[in-house]
């Protein structure tokens, strides 16, 4: 039995909201991937950005 039809045999004996979490973990897993590729664009934002952001006109933002 491949990995697919077992999960989906596992999934069918368990209850709706059992099955309610299982999904919504698979959604996290699924979305992590694409966190994880925002986190390096914006990473690579800060740095070009970084000159923008940091002056003493608004210098009043650095505490919030």
């Amino acid at each position: 039995m491949n990995i697919a039809k077992l999960l989906h045999h596992e999934i069918d004996k368990l209850p709706e909201n059992k099955i309610q979490e299982v999904l919504d973990f698979l959604l996290f897993i699924k979305n992590r991937n694409e966190h994880y590729q925002w986190q390096d664009l914006l990473a690579a934002q800060e740095k070009s950005l970084y000159p923008v952001w940091d002056n003493t006109d608004d210098e009043i933002w650095n505490d919030l």
